[in-house]
């Protein structure tokens, strides 16, 4: 990856100087996909040194065109001086002149050009925050998103106006070919952005890989293919890759005639189009029946609580011990590693506190700190002098002491998930990290016990892998994502609320989706098992694919690049 995500100011610096760059499999591709006549006229935003411009007069070449009849065919701009140097060095081997890389913002290049567009927009933008990106430029930036009637904040990461603003440039029937990170499918800064492109674009195809495509880099990316205007087949592909050799394989004429699925211009995560359309439309006729109750009217989910600085608000048993703290503490879960079922009971809480887990909170009396006892003062003193109470979430606290926000919930809902989702009953009396959301069940008809037992379900399942967000194999999910969760839940199951507990400590989660799904599912809300089945299938090659990507990759023998299927 050309210019990777951090905060770190020097690991960022490093990253607009073009640290991780397109590999040549990529560049020649997408120029070989966006450039199909030799009277287009290209343009790359954020060059680099060059992978994309090589790529592309090779692709001029393919068509015929080269030395001086490419002269002014290809436009290239880099910020970095020395980056743009190599990338003007790289066209002058072709026979290029020197005007063909400008060392420049690219906002400030296209707000001081007259209405100019291309026929084909390529390219791999930086993956970097607005805040990372230098002020000067990121202004501009910001106020042509404005003009395009975006809201882009301070959490907007700067490829989407190089995103939208190259899809404006575009002539009628244009073509984009970008790389981009996948977060795009899944953001909630990207929704605009999803809505925009849905709009605008007649086709879209995604070519995504099952294996991290950029070495040592965790970020997955994804190719976007977007055509302006097309003469049938609109809407949205997805085309899944196990590796980039994979992309030498591909047949543009065969990607072409495959089953595109109508685009939905919403604000809806795109995570879905990694299904088939007949996958895709039994997911959206069971939300859009409103048979199924949304989570929001059975729960409440809430973000559990920031201590400001764990390693001294944590404790451990023989921390506990140690500083004398038994009656300064309160019960605590830290870690969703520490919830092994869908019952959180005292003997749980015993087991990890034996594991020396930090599970328990120190929680001085609310009063200032010449009233505290003193075993209270020695702690908090010493905490000072680790200056702990430096940290921002400390500092502004009246007492930076007291940990704010500390209530009980009824259950717990895990943040990061592996395999799949789960709602545990809190029966300790113990709060939680926000690393585990905190929930309150809200239903007068459903019991908790019924809300946790039927939450394991297939269906709930499949919607869980299309409303969380993945990074690294991992699904994390907002207190409003669980809330959007769809939990087909009914009291009067006749399931064992311990069996299902012990099941899950065992990791037999099939045997627990078939029970459950028979209960609820097929005796209840009337699907059949062949539906049942489906939900079942979608979300195992939904959790595979996450988790599957989130291992490192590896070089594999070349197979054949598959479509997703249409059948």
């Amino acid at each position: 990856m050309k210019k990777n995500v951090q905060n770190n100011t020097n690991i960022v610096f490093d990253k607009l100087r073009g640290g991780y760059y397109t590999p040549s499999l990529i560049a020649e591709f997408i120029c070989s996909w966006a450039i199909q006549s030799d009277n287009h006229f290209v343009l790359e935003p954020s060059c680099g040194n060059g992978n994309f411009i090589e790529a592309a007069i090779q692709r001029f070449n393919e068509l015929g065109i080269s030395g001086k009849d490419l002269d002014g065919k290809i436009k290239g701009i880099e910020l970095i001086p020395e980056e743009a140097t190599k990338a003007a060095n790289r066209a002058a081997h072709y026979g290029l002149t020197s005007d063909t890389i400008i060392n420049s913002d690219f906002f400030s290049f296209i707000s001081n050009q007259d209405d100019t567009t291309y026929n084909t927009i390529i390219g791999n933008p930086p993956f970097i925050r607005y805040q990372n990106f230098p002020p000067k430029h990121r202004d501009i930036a910001i106020k042509m998103m404005e003009d395009l009637g975006f809201k882009p904040n301070k959490l907007t990461n700067i490829w989407v106006p190089f995103l939208v603003i190259c899809s404006s440039l575009l002539t009628e029937n244009g073509r984009l070919g970008m790389v981009i990170p996948a977060e795009l499918f899944q953001v909630k800064y990207a929704e605009q952005t999803r809505v925009f492109l849905s709009n605008f674009f007649e086709r879209i195809t995604i070519v995504t890989f099952k294996k991290l495509v950029f070495d040592g880099i965790q970020q997955e990316v994804v190719l976007m293919l977007c055509e302006k205007s097309v003469q049938n087949a609109q809407g949205i592909r997805v085309l899944q890759l196990d590796d980039l050799d994979q992309l030498s394989d591909i047949d543009f004429n065969e990607v072409a005639e495959t089953e595109v699925v109508e685009i939905q211009h919403d604000t809806e995560k795109w995570t879905k189009y990694f299904l088939n359309p007949r996958e895709i439309d039994f997911l959206r006729a069971i939300k859009d029946s409103n048979r199924i109750p949304l989570a929001n009217n059975i729960l409440d989910a809430d973000v559990g609580i920031v201590t400001g600085r764990n390693e001294f608000f944590m404790l451990k048993k023989s921390q506990v011990e140690e500083w004398d703290l038994k009656d300064l503490t309160t019960k605590v879960v830290s870690k969703s590693n520490q919830l092994s079922g869908i019952i959180f009971n005292d003997a749980d809480f015993d087991a990890n506190a034996n594991k020396n887990l930090p599970n328990q909170l120190f929680l001085p009396e609310n009063v200032e700190f010449d009233q505290l006892d003193e075993q209270s003062q020695k702690y908090i003193k010493y905490g000072e002098e680790k200056e702990f109470h430096t940290g921002y979430k400390c500092r502004i606290r009246k007492k930076w002491y007291i940990t704010p926000s500390l209530w009980i919930p009824q259950g717990f809902a895990l943040r990061q998930v592996n395999r799949y989702p789960k709602l545990v009953l809190n029966n300790v009396e113990a709060s939680s990290t926000d690393t585990i959301h905190r929930v309150r069940f809200i239903s007068k008809e459903y019991s908790p016990e019924s809300i946790v037992i039927c939450f394991l379900n297939s269906l709930t399942f499949a919607f869980s892998e299309v409303t969380g967000r993945s990074y690294g194999g991992v699904m994390t999910f907002e207190p409003t994502e669980i809330e959007e969760l769809l939990i087909p839940v009914i009291e009067n199951h006749g399931i064992d609320v311990n069996l299902i507990d012990e099941l899950i400590r065992e990791d037999r989660i099939e045997e627990v989706l078939d029970i459950v799904d028979k209960a609820v599912l097929i005796d209840h809300y009337g699907f059949s098992l062949n539906e049942t089945l489906e939900l079942r299938n979608i979300w195992r090659k939904m959790s595979n694919r996450r988790i599957n990507r989130g291992k490192s990759a590896k070089s594999k023998p070349k197979k054949k690049a598959e479509a997703i299927d249409s059948n």
